[in-house]
């Protein structure tokens, strides 16, 4: 039996008992596993994530803005507060 022959019977055994295995069954069975366990999470993507911050804290600045001129006309042009 030459080298190149033995090489190529070896390799086809090796390739014949990856066919065989199990492992495939099981990359399948868990990814669709941990497919299911993500959607009951409800987890979001980083970069929706990252835009909601942002607009939220667009949010939060404009409220501030809105309290601080809303408390400067309850305050009046003459700075003194109204009743």
């Amino acid at each position: 039996m030459t080298d190149k022959t033995l090489f190529e019977d070896l390799s086809e055994r090796i390739n014949e008992a990856l066919r065989n295995s199990p492992a495939q069954d099981i990359e399948k069975n868990l990814r669709v596993l941990l497919a299911s366990w993500f959607d009951r999470m409800d987890l979001v993507m980083r970069e929706d994530f990252e835009t909601q911050k942002r607009l939220l804290e667009q949010a939060q600045a404009k409220l501030a803005a809105l309290e601080a001129r809303v408390s400067q006309l309850e305050r009046g042009a003459d700075g003194k507060p109204r009743a």
